[in-house]
């Protein structure tokens, strides 16, 4: 089995990169966010436990999450998004699959805080724009319903540079970690989106179709 982990921090790419390369190789797209939720809405065992430090403004615990994880791999060649975060859940994933090779989006600081700080969503239907790539056709309002456009709160730059630096702090021993396993590449997030897919396949040993 050859499971791929996609690191990279907020504002990346990871979701839409990860969405294109488990179509071109075919591996299971996993994000532990949407196991997360699924769990929940559910009502399971593990999703009970998990929204107990959810209400009380808690991170899951890694034990938690990679039971989650562990039930949904299953023998598959999986892709994962944005897990493992820390060191600890990169230890427990190694006793639940081999990981074959780690894809880094790198992305300074400054970029991630433009890129996110544009994001707007629309207050009636949810749909999410961005004003640098994705603006809508009237400005301030949703193209699906006409409703009105809002930032997020935590879209502010001074809070998207928080969780950078957090996500910085959090995931620089996980990078080294992979790297010194010698299976870490490392791909400019800056580029072009149909550059960081090429990069990725060609990483990923696959051509480009």
């Amino acid at each position: 089995m050859r499971t791929v982990v996609l690191l990279g921090p907020p504002g990346s790419g990871k979701g839409t990169l990860a969405g294109r390369l488990a179509t071109a190789t075919k591996l299971r797209h996993l994000s532990t966010g949407d196991i997360l939720r699924d769990e929940v809405a559910r009502d399971t065992e593990l999703g009970r436990k998990a929204k107990v430090h959810m209400d009380r403004g808690e991170l899951v615990p890694d034990g938690l999450i990679l039971d989650m994880v562990r039930g949904r791999i299953g023998g598959e060649d999986v892709l994962l998004d944005g897990f493992p975060r820390t060191l600890a859940q990169a230890e427990g994933l190694a006793e639940i699959t081999p990981v074959g090779a780690v894809l880094y989006l790198e992305l300074t600081r400054d970029e991630v805080v433009r890129r996110l700080s544009a994001r707007r969503v629309c207050r009636d239907c949810g749909e999410n724009y961005n004003l640098l790539t994705q603006p809508p056709a009237t400005a301030g309002r949703c193209d699906r319903c006409g409703g009105e456009l809002y930032q997020r709160p935590d879209d502010v730059p001074e809070v998207i540079a928080r969780r950078y630096d957090v996500y910085e702090k959090d995931s620089a021993p996980l990078v080294e970690h992979y790297e010194s396993k010698g299976v870490l590449k490392r791909l400019d997030g800056a580029a072009p989106p149909e550059h960081v897919y090429a990069q990725a396949l060609k990483a990923l040993g696959h051509a480009q179709a």
